[in-house]
């Protein structure tokens, strides 16, 4: 099974335009169904895609707050690494196809900026289990400047 992230295309422009902070803002990683259509394009802000998150036992609305944010640059790769801990729903009953990583720090979902989403490439659930994102050794998000 094929797992692929890809960033919103507005997210680099809200980080730089400051209503991202990656290390001062409470980050969150929600898990959403296969009813959404990932849109690089026109997906912002929370609000566009909240309507399709998960439900179940174990699942709290919103999602998990990402812990120990790193940002990191590494100069002989021109790379900036987005780090957390691994995000976990333990004893959870879900299913879920996407997981998006978004800026829950705004007052409104309308203004939560999202910053990126993982595709799981098929559904996965579990039942009464854990639920668990192992975040990649390179990152949530590798941004390479050209």
């Amino acid at each position: 099974m094929a797992v692929s992230a890809y960033m919103f295309g507005q997210a680099l422009a809200k980080a730089l335009a400051k209503e991202i902070g990656w290390s001062a803002d409470v980050i969150k990683v929600a898990l959403v169904k296969d009813t959404y259509t990932p849109s690089q394009d026109t997906n912002a802000y929370w609000g566009d895609i909240v309507a399709h998150e998960a439900t179940g036992t174990g699942y709290t609305a919103g999602g998990a707050t990402l812990a120990s944010k790193t940002l990191a640059y590494d100069g002989a790769t021109n790379k900036t690494k987005l780090s957390a801990s691994n995000s976990q729903w333990p004893a959870s009953t879900l299913t879920a196809r996407y997981a998006v990583v978004y800026d829950d720090s705004p007052a409104t979902n309308a203004t939560k900026p999202v910053i990126g989403y993982v595709d799981f490439g098929a559904n996965q659930s579990t039942s009464n289990t854990t639920f668990e994102i192992v975040w990649s050794a390179s990152g949530i998000f590798e941004i390479t400047a050209a």
